[in-house]
């Protein structure tokens, strides 16, 4: 299912490796660069800003420390798409 697919992407350390910056869900190891990602559905409740937010910080935030991971071509559009079906369930 995509929740699966985007835990497993969000915590790759090759793909999202979102555990290097975030404290998320269950992830080991987690980094504490970047805020916890908890209650995102209520952070983020256009899922478009957080899409955007994954595919390039530096938009919002010149000095966002956050990479962009798709306009990197790290992640792909579904990829994020899938990463944030996971990141809405915490």
């Amino acid at each position: 299912d995509t929740v699966t697919e985007g835990k497993r992407l969000a915590t790759d350390r090759a793909k999202g490796n979102c555990l290097a910056c975030h404290v998320m869900g269950d992830g080991p190891l987690a980094g504490n660069v970047g805020p916890p990602l908890v209650v995102m559905k209520a952070r983020f409740p256009q899922r478009e800003a957080l899409f955007s937010q994954i595919w390039d910080a530096t938009l919002r935030n010149p000095d966002s420390r956050m990479p962009p991971f798709g306009a990197h071509g790290v992640l792909n559009k579904e990829e994020i798409e899938r990463i944030i079906d996971y990141l809405y369930t915490l």
